[in-house]
């Protein structure tokens, strides 16, 4: 036997042998989360400017993926059982290119069928040109802006409602305000709107409620400011010199409280303030103390909605965190595995294309959010309702728009 024939032979065994190895590693088609488990990547900043806010959504995911696993983890028909859900985590560290880095690596080498994360807009958009490259379904659970779902991608969803929504529901209330007789029509409005796609939005929402209302109210200043930014003296000073009656901005949290802190020392008062998305976080309060009175916030969803779902979730959560629920951060992120779970159970199996399909039917019909209904619209966004909360003295937090969900009355003017 010639000595070429027996190498043959070696490298064949060999091959033999390290085959059905190589399926066994992370990122082959025939590991572990191929029949075992469902592995499902998370990318949240834990650390960095938005370590808040991504810790919350993080405690949201993680009490989706326990109560699954509790009941026996989900049905795979194809499987003919049940499989436990695997959570792959990366900190993206508040970084845009670290998350989109983190997503594509989840995506093309840990063997995830999904992925969640996105907090914030320029995070969102930094992990949104991932999906469709790897064809593997990603869920936004904190990035609202409009330019994330109007590319035509066909695996991205998003459990937040659009950014201009939100600005056109805060027009609304104060409009409502107006027709209460609380506040008066003409008054002026300066904006102050962070430099992002989310707040081109919120800006634009506002306009489009002026418009179809004419008399209300008029904007009289509006600017950008860059987030993370450290002094506000100059724009807070533009904003006294327009002399307006409301005072809108639409800044993250970090920045909601560096500006809030300032536009107190200034001694302005204005007949209503609000920072968009930002005013109940128990960060804000703790920080700032009454001075964050009056201040109301256009949310995606409220621990004082009157669902039973609601309270449950807030007493699992008290339980599985040791603290409260803040602000809409973990509810938005709970819902998001929750309709990953029904849309994986549906498709009956590990394929992505068929999760990704289920994912844009689903229907959770007993969501955490406003309306109790979730599901993806045609650009893979939900458009549930907000609601508006106000902080009111004595650490209390009540909606107080719409009517229908009002949990107290609007206090309007804010006094001096």
């Amino acid at each position: 036997m010639s000595s070429r024939f027996t190498s043959r032979k070696r490298i064949r065994a060999a091959v033999v042998l390290l085959v059905p190895l190589l399926f066994l590693l992370p990122g082959c088609k025939g590991g572990k989360g191929a029949g075992n488990e469902i592995v499902v990547g998370v990318v949240l900043p834990i650390s960095g400017r938005e370590a808040k806010p991504g810790q919350y959504q993080r405690e949201g995911i993680e009490l989706a993926i326990k109560q699954i696993n509790d009941g026996g983890g989900i049905f795979i028909k194809d499987l003919d059982k049940k499989l436990a859900v695997r959570e792959v985590f990366y900190d993206d560290g508040s970084d845009q290119a670290k998350s989109a880095g983190m997503v594509e690596r989840a995506m093309s080498s840990d063997n995830v069928i999904a992925v969640l994360g996105g907090y914030s807009t320029a995070l969102g958009e930094a992990e949104s040109v991932m999906p469709d490259r790897y064809q593997t379904p990603w869920i936004a659970t904190g990035a609202a802006a409009s330019t994330i779902f109007s590319r035509g991608y066909q695996y991205i969803f998003g459990t937040l409602s659009p950014t201009d929504l939100l600005g056109y529901t805060t027009a609304e209330f104060l409009g409502n305000l107006v027709d209460q007789g609380k506040l008066h029509k003409g008054l002026k409005l300066a904006l102050a709107l962070e430099n992002t796609d989310h707040g081109v939005d919120y800006g634009k929402g506002i306009d489009k409620w002026i418009g179809e209302h004419p008399g209300y109210f008029t904007v009289v200043f509006s600017e950008k400011f860059d987030l993370g930014s450290t002094d506000f003296s100059g724009l807070l000073q533009k904003v006294k010199n327009a002399r307006a009656d409301i005072f809108l901005a639409d800044a993250h949290l970090q920045d909601y409280i560096t500006m809030h802190r300032q536009y107190v020392q200034t001694g302005m008062h204005h007949q209503m303030i609000s920072y968009g998305a930002r005013g109940p976080e128990a960060d804000a309060r703790k920080a700032l103390g009454d001075a964050t009175n009056y201040i109301f916030a256009g949310i995606w969803w409220s621990s004082k909605l009157p669902y039973p779902q609601v309270k449950k979730f807030i007493a699992d959560y008290q339980s599985f965190t040791g603290h409260a629920p803040d602000s809409w951060y973990p509810a938005t992120s709970y819902d998001a595995m929750r309709a990953l779970a029904s849309a994986i159970e549906k498709a009956g199996s590990l394929n992505k294309n068929a999760i990704r399909d289920q994912l844009r039917s689903v229907e959770l019909r007993d969501s955490l959010l406003p309306g109790q209904v979730l599901h993806f619209g045609s650009n893979g966004q939900i458009h549930t309702p907000f609601v508006i909360v106000q902080n009111q003295p004595g650490e209390k937090i009540e909606i107080v728009y719409p009517p229908d969900a009002a949990t107290g009355e609007a206090i309007a003017p804010s006094p001096k």
